[in-house]
């Protein structure tokens, strides 16, 4: 018996003769397995394409957002130290008035300083920057704090202008700079380790003086050493100096009030450059200048 054959005959759209193909039932079988074959496995690579074009669009769509994620992480960070830092500042702030108020001892002041003055830890704090829940209630906490006591200082001041206006309380040189702080120096003269009981404070030469409080000028006196210097009585105990000035613009028992001008910047005296050698005294002790500044 013969074998089973198909046959495919071509006719073509020309006038040329018809061919027939002809095929074994086995041999037809084989290629239309081939040809499904063939077409799972174009399917299944077709997929995995899509697949790893799909996977990789979203892998590109999960970096960008964890890279939009760390930046907003970071401008985050960077305004809650930026907020600690003003509280910091509001609480230097407060230390300071509460002092002038008399409702806290100057030993009892936290992280005081300006300039060179030495301060523990100094800015340490403030270079780890907080990022947790944590950190933002403890600010939460301090800003109620400060609240609570700016409040109380509120009711004081208002009960007790004249013992303000009496208090000194501003840079007795505007825009001036700190060179030289209250405590232990090495002379810039000596070279020796001293004590210096004042707050240096350098400026242009010829720039106004003026006044940290009301009162009246106790002395005027040019020597050696502070050169053209000036003492005002505020009351309550309190008397300011102001040395190595250029020109002095008051007499003695002249009533003057906080911002007066009554002098000029210079380096009269004991004195490398133009500054002004400021002291704050209470009952003549003298006492750390930089806690009755309360201008930066």
């Amino acid at each position: 018996m013969g074998k089973k054959l198909f046959s495919l005959i071509i006719i073509p759209h020309t006038k040329s003769r018809s061919r027939t193909l002809s095929f074994s039932k086995r041999a037809a079988k084989t290629a239309i397995w081939g040809a499904i074959v063939a077409g799972v496995l174009i399917l299944t690579v077709t997929a995995d394409y899509v697949r790893i074009r799909l996977t990789h669009q979203s892998y590109k769509a999960i970096l960008s957002e964890n890279q939009q994620q760390k930046e907003t992480l970071q401008q985050y960070e960077g305004s809650i130290g930026a907020l600690q830092e003003n509280v910091k500042g509001f609480e230097d702030k407060l230390a300071k008035l509460n002092l002038i108020a008399g409702l806290k001892s100057s030993e009892k002041l936290e992280n005081p300083g300006v300039g060179d003055y030495p301060r523990d830890s100094q800015m340490n704090s403030s270079s780890q920057v907080p990022s947790s829940a944590g950190n933002i209630q403890t600010i939460q906490q301090k800003t109620d704090d400060i609240q609570k006591n700016l409040d109380t200082l509120a009711t004081f001041f208002e009960s007790q202008s004249a013992r303000l206006a009496m208090t000194p309380t501003i840079n007795p040189v505007e825009g001036g700079l700190i060179s030289s702080s209250f405590g232990y120096r090495t002379d810039p003269f000596t070279k020796m380790w001293t004590f210096h009981y004042g707050l240096d404070i350098v400026a242009a030469w010829g720039n106004p003086v003026r006044a940290t409080a009301d009162g009246f000028i106790l002395k005027t006196n040019d020597d050696k050493l502070l050169g053209k210097s000036i003492i005002i009585s505020h009351g309550l105990g309190f008397t300011t100096l102001y040395g190595h000035l250029s020109k002095i613009s008051v007499g003695e028992g002249q009533k003057i009030e906080r911002g007066d001008v009554i002098g000029n910047v210079g380096n009269t005296g004991k004195a490398m450059g133009p500054h002004v050698h400021y002291e704050v005294r209470i009952n003549d002790k003298r006492v750390n200048p930089y806690y009755y500044l309360l201008e930066e």
